[in-house]
């Protein structure tokens, strides 16, 4: 089974050399829309309906539909809960490491929509007969969540892990002027060595022991195993969002065509801090006298970007609507920073340490991917609507490009597996999303409106097998919503919305396999934590029509 999966412990690899993934890409390429609280809590299925400035992201045209002005002002609170606990090996009933099942939340507030349109009546009976121009800023994207995860281990170590990464590395190198301007040598194995997490193993230069870990000399083979079981604990907090501001134009041709186009400008901050500790259960156990150790990561990223998108809203005959938009790629300019921090303590206080890595930072180009969307509504008059939506995005059109160079020679690994070139088995590539709305309002009063949605988005990842052949990954996510309305006979409204977005799981691997036997194979697995998270959002929207 594939799965998705980070790794920790390759953090200070991958950054050091500015290198970027394909999940990176999805990361910042990736919508799920929020928009006012109408729309959220018809699940965003308003290809065809329009109407509202939260449906203006989704479709262009839909400005021209409601044939007046309206201001909308949408704050709301953003809540992420999950659960974290180790994965369960095939034919055990526990896990084997990680074994506690730990909750976890993060709150924060959130602007999800704030935006004015402004109609102007041609006074015309048939042709163009309203122009909508307006400024809306909706909220495509909400990064908030937070991952706790705790258990014993009496195999494996971060500092274990640290240690077999850096073999092959003369020691003298980390005495050197500038260790960290090296290219060659990995961030994370520098920070490694001067906060103490490994230690050259006896007298050879290139080979290292883990400060978790006692060694000793048996006919010439090292022996090498953990000290003593350890108590590990995982955690990760991450926050930010993508807000996409758009400048739109609207046309209401003879009141049964609506046109609209939006100059978009997509604007992203992520942020993620991380950390991996351990802690012995009997500091005598250790030669070293280990009693704990932590590594901490910090990352941030910005971006900014520009694309267009074009619908198009028909109303055929009766209560039926139907539309269709398309976007263009989004040429994303990003900045990353990072730094890491660690630090060990012993039984003997003289030999605890501290280190942290300078400050990195690096700029580059994304293109993310086309994407376009249709839908189908109908209206029961004043009573109610039902509404479907089908988008489709493409992944494999997602690139990194360098900025300042025409060389782009450092993406062309990471480029080729988001094509799905690079054919090894279990690599994995980008293929297309599809994402499926669909939402219902009722009216049981004028004044009135009951609302609900859903929303399923499947996963773009694929991967090759060991024969060749193309399978998906199962990592579908779910969006639930529900929400109520109020509209006045004046120009004053308001709305109510509750959403519940499901992620499919995400597996992290606080380090990476280390232990191998004779033939290459993982003799010993490292641990691997399953997370699993429900992003709540309660929204409120309060506007006025004029």
């Amino acid at each position: 089974m594939k799965k998705l999966a980070i790794t920790l412990s390759l953090l200070g690899v991958v950054l050091s050399a500015g290198a970027q993934t394909m999940y990176d890409a999805l990361k910042f390429s990736e919508n799920n829309y929020f928009g006012t609280a109408r729309t959220l809590a018809m699940g965003n299925a308003f290809t065809a309906l329009g109407g509202d400035l939260g449906s203006i992201n989704i479709n262009p045209a839909g400005s021209a539909v409601a044939g007046y002005s309206q201001f909308t002002l949408t704050p709301s609170i953003s809540l992420s809960a999950s659960s974290s606990q180790g994965t369960v090996l095939s034919g055990e009933s526990l896990p084997f490491c990680f074994e506690n099942n730990i909750k976890s939340n993060s709150t924060k507030f959130l602007m999800p929509n704030i935006g004015v349109t402004l109609d102007f009546d041609t006074h015309r009976t048939s042709g163009i007969k309203n122009i909508t121009v307006g400024f809306i800023a909706n909220v495509t994207n909400d990064f908030n969540g937070s991952i706790l995860a705790k258990g014993t281990n009496s195999n494996t170590s971060y500092a274990g892990a640290m240690a077999a990464g850096a073999i092959g590395l003369d020691n003298s190198i980390f005495s050197g002027n500038d260790p960290y301007g090296d290219p060659g040598i990995p961030w994370s194995t520098i920070l490694a060595w001067d906060a103490h997490i490994i230690d050259p193993l006896d007298t050879k230069p290139d080979e290292y022991v883990g400060t978790t870990e006692n060694w000793y000399l048996d006919n010439g083979i090292y022996n090498i195993a953990l000290g003593a079981p350890l108590e590990q604990t995982y955690g990760r907090i991450s926050s930010g969002s993508k807000y996409d501001y758009v400048l739109n134009v609207g046309a209401n041709i003879s009141d049964f065509i609506y046109i609209g186009a939006n100059l978009g400008i997509t604007s992203l901050a992520y942020s993620s801090d991380d950390y991996i500790r351990e802690v012995s259960t009997d500091s005598d156990m250790f030669q070293t006298g280990f009693e704990s150790l932590k590594v901490q990561n910090k990352y941030n990223a910005t971006g900014t970007g520009v694309y267009g998108k074009f619908g198009i809203l028909a109303t055929p005959f009766g209560g039926l609507r139907i539309g269709a938009a398309i976007q263009t790629p989004t040429a994303l300019y990003m900045n990353e920073r990072w730094q890491s921090a660690a630090q060990t303590y012993f039984a003997n206080a003289q030999n605890n340490s501290s280190a942290q890595t300078p400050e990195g930072e690096y700029s580059y180009r994304l293109t993310s991917p086309f994407r376009f969307n249709v839908g189908a509504a109908y209206t029961f008059g004043q009573y109610g609507v039902i509404s479907a939506d089908y988008e489709m995005t493409d992944y494999k059109g997602m690139r990194f490009s360098a900025r300042g160079t025409n060389d782009n020679s450092a993406f062309d690994f990471v480029n080729d597996q988001i094509k799905g070139y690079i054919t090894d088995p279990w690599t994995s590539f980008m293929g297309i999303s599809h994402q499926l709305r669909v939402g219902a309002e009722v009216k049981p009063l004028p004044e009135f409106a009951v609302r609900a949605g859903y929303g399923l988005t499947t996963s773009p990842e694929r991967f090759y097998d060991d024969m060749g052949n193309t399978e998906n990954v199962n990592a579908n996510s779910h969006r639930f919503s529900f929400g109520l309305g109020y509209s006045s006979k004046g120009s004053f409204f308001a709305d109510l919305a509750c959403s519940a977005l499901k992620y499919s799981n995400e597996y992290i691997r606080p380090y990476s396999d280390y232990i191998f036997d004779d033939k290459g194979n993982v003799a010993i697995l490292s641990p691997e934590i399953n997370a699993r998270k429900i992003l709540w959002n309660i929204a409120m929207t309060i506007g006025f029509r004029f």
